[in-house]
């Protein structure tokens, strides 16, 4: 499986979901960079996505997006072979 990190931020529900879902599809590792209180973290996930709102994941070097790119990889059955690199 591939790896998973996650930019996330205190008190967002979207984050929340986020992992609930790939904790369902059994990612058991999440690497989480809280840019709540990290100003260096929050530079320098605008700088890579070019966007300023949480979650921002990849899956390996995959930039997936948000949770709702997420969960629309997902419905369109693209998510599961992300995750395991196919």
């Amino acid at each position: 499986m591939q790896p998973v990190t996650m930019y996330t931020g205190s008190y967002c529900p979207y984050c929340t979901m986020a992992k609930r879902l790939l904790n369902q599809l059994g990612v058991s590792e999440i690497k989480e960079i809280d840019i709540s209180r990290d100003s260096a973290a929050f530079a320098e996930m605008q700088q890579i996505t070019g966007q300023r709102t949480v979650p921002q994941i990849f899956i390996g070097d995959t930039h997936v997006g948000g949770f709702t790119d997420m969960q629309a990889l997902h419905k369109k059955g693209g998510l599961i072979s992300l995750l395991n690199g196919e």
